[in-house]
């Protein structure tokens, strides 16, 4: 009961804050300071201020504002209007039609960022205007982009895993290697959506595109192969074992400012619109994680994460009824906390409860992931609906329930991974990665 009583002053504290329109960064920080202040004997000043600043200051954070300055650069040059430019042709044609671009070139960025803000970012930069501009319906346009970004924490590379493969020690390559076939098949749960919509809501999609042929739409191709070049440059430095995450965005980052360049756009006018774009959308995120992990802290203080989880262990439960309250409950979690804080938290007591119930830990990795990305869409802590939040102006309940249908989506995933835990053991087991 005490750990009931805790969540509703958590929960009541947090509505209070945000609905008096203070920030959501600043509304965490008091939340986390009431709980630290009422629930625990360590000074709540001082644990602030140390949170605020070991969480500023990680050096794996630098890679987020460079992804980010990456996707700005996209965006204020014509190399974003031409990676739309590009894939424009080959979506055109799909039920749906050029929404699309956002689920693909989701996908495409993913393999880049390992970070589902920065995916967001760079994307939304991208297709949000040319699709307003086509008249595509506003709740699709954000509803699709909400739900695709996510992905960033699927395919690899992606924090969460390698924070998870850390934590019970697993090989970090094999979780990588795992992540590839679930993220497919999420994507195409996406892609699927959206065409079902373009069949029920006939006068809602806009009118086609010009036909175009083959030998055209090839030629139109040849606008996406600058940021092919740059998403293959990214990743093959990484892959390759040249650079870490935030090296390799270092290098996107000069790769963009290099293409745009050559293109013709870059001018000191956008370079700098590029780099201030980059720190407001950094800051604004940077104090969201600063008031998260301050949370994070206080919430493990507290032991609510930890009591939550040695109450779903007392109960007992089948592997299946196990996974579906573990999905709950990390649900419930990652509506007030960040994946990395979830995952950290919770698996001292959650790692010998599944591996007691015989569930295999690379396929509870992915599972782990699937759920942490619900919660990037879940009110009211879903952290791309604030990241939404500052690109459209749109109010946190509208694109909350935009979001829904792929919130739903993500639940089918989790059962498709139930039934067919093969699509997340399967590479794993055939391919023999390296360590780590």
């Amino acid at each position: 009961m005490e750990g009931f009583a805790l969540t509703g002053i958590f929960l009541f504290s947090l509505f209070l804050l945000l609905g008096t329109g203070v920030w959501v960064g600043l509304a965490l920080l008091g939340v986390a300071w009431i709980g630290m202040e009422l629930f625990t004997t360590r000074p709540a000043g001082d644990a602030m201020i140390t949170t605020i600043w070991t969480s500023s200051s990680s050096w794996t954070l630098t890679a987020l504002p460079l992804f980010i300055w990456m996707g700005e650069i996209l965006y204020r040059t014509r190399l974003s209007e031409d990676m739309f430019r590009g894939l424009a042709p080959w979506m055109a044609r799909l039920p749906g039609r050029l929404l699309h671009t956002n689920i693909v070139g989701c996908t495409i960025f993913a393999a880049v960022s390992g970070s589902s803000a920065a995916t967001l970012t760079t994307v939304g930069k991208m297709s949000i205007p040319e699709l307003r501009k086509r008249n595509y319906p506003e709740h699709m346009i954000i509803g699709t982009l909400a739900g695709a970004a996510t992905l960033g924490l699927m395919i690899p590379p992606s924090l969460t895993l390698i924070v998870y493969g850390v934590t019970i020690n697993e090989s970090i390559s094999k979780l990588f290697i795992a992540g590839v076939l679930p993220g497919i098949v999420l994507a195409s749960l996406f892609m699927g959506y959206v065409a079902v919509w373009s069949f029920v809501r006939k006068k809602e999609v806009p009118p086609p595109e010009p036909p175009m042929t083959l030998g055209q739409r090839i030629a139109e191709a040849r606008f996406l192969i600058p940021v092919i070049i740059l998403v293959l440059f990214v990743i093959g430095s990484m892959y390759l074992g040249i650079a870490t995450a935030t090296e390799a965005a270092a290098f996107g980052v000069i790769g963009a400012l290099v293409l745009a360049a050559a293109q013709g756009s870059l001018s000191r006018h956008t370079f700098m619109e590029s780099l201030l774009g980059a720190t407001r959308t950094s800051c604004m995120i940077a104090l969201i994680l600063a008031g998260a992990a301050f949370l994070s802290l206080s919430m493990g203080f507290t032991g609510l994460p930890r009591n939550l989880a040695a109450w779903i262990d007392s109960l007992e439960l089948s592997p299946y009824v196990l996974i579906f309250a573990l999905m709950i409950f990390y649900i419930i979690i990652g509506c007030f906390l960040d994946g990395i804080s979830s995952v950290v938290l919770t698996m001292a007591v959650v790692e010998p409860m599944i591996r007691q119930a015989g569930i295999d830990v690379i396929w509870f990795g992915i599972f782990i992931v699937v759920v942490v990305e619900m919660a990037q869409i879940t009110p009211p802590i879903g952290f791309n609906l604030f990241v939404l939040q500052g690109m459209t102006k749109h109010q946190i309940s509208y694109i909350a329930k935009t979001a829904l249908p792929m919130f739903l989506l993500m639940v089918l995933m989790v059962g498709i991974l139930v039934v067919f835990p093969e699509l997340a053991t399967y590479l794993p087991e055939n391919m023999r990665p390296g360590p780590g």
